[in-house]
């Protein structure tokens, strides 16, 4: 269970996020939608410690993760993968090198890297791309790798910030479908969009933020109705 309790968040005098209080249960499928400044990219922050609340608490399985100190954080970001609008890709690395990089910064051993590398490529359909480097690949193909590399330590939580703001629509309905299939497979997921016609085709919870409040929280919801 993660609870998001009467969350507020200041910068200086402004509120990015004022009292946001709300649950998400172990396998959901949850959308962030909300415009610009609502406080989406703030509250992904605060799930993954790169920000602390001014005011209230984000905890999981009961453990508030801002009591967290400095050396444990890096363990904590392992139960959760992120994915970015913008790759975030190493361009002088293979597809495999940057699956593979933190868990060779972490010490796995060399076989159990490749073992778990090769099974995720496969999974999000890149299992034949593994010797490219990010510069050949097509922007849909690049957010898979990062979509891989966020899996790497099998999290229980899955973050997706914007990841189809640069892709076509194709490509972007082929990145959603790809998060659902890992939401299939038990991993809670957190989609934050401007994509009205992806939230609108998957009915799933629509969490709607405004002007850093929740103004609405929908089970099967649409962007706006």
């Amino acid at each position: 269970m993660i609870e998001i309790k009467r969350i507020t968040k200041h910068y200086g005098t402004a509120k990015a996020l004022d009292n946001v209080s709300f649950d998400i249960h172990p396998g959901e499928f949850v959308i962030l939608v909300g415009p610009s400044g609502a406080g989406k990219s703030t509250l992904i922050k605060l799930f993954t410690c790169e920000e602390r609340p001014t005011f209230g608490q984000i905890s999981i399985d009961g453990k508030d993760v801002h009591l967290l100190k400095k050396p444990y954080i890096p363990y904590y970001r392992r139960q959760i993968g992120v994915v970015y609008q913008d790759f975030k890709l190493l361009p002088n690395k293979t597809v495999y090198e940057n699956v593979a990089f933190a868990m060779e910064v972490s010490g796995a051993p060399s076989n159990v890297i490749r073992e778990k590398v090769l099974k995720i490529l496969n999974l999000v359909g890149l299992k034949n791309k593994v010797d490219s480097f990010p510069p050949e690949l097509s922007g849909g193909e690049a957010q898979r790798v990062a979509i891989a590399r966020a899996l790497v330590f099998s999290p229980r939580l899955l973050i997706a910030d914007e990841p189809t703001g640069n892709l076509d629509p194709n490509n972007a309905w082929e990145i959603t479908q790809l998060l659902l299939k890992i939401n299939k497979l038990g991993t809670t997921v957190i989609l934050a969009t401007h994509n009205r016609d992806i939230v609108d085709a998957i009915h799933k919870r629509v969490i709607s933020l405004k002007d850093g409040k929740l103004v609405s929280d929908r089970r099967k919801g649409k962007y706006k109705e």
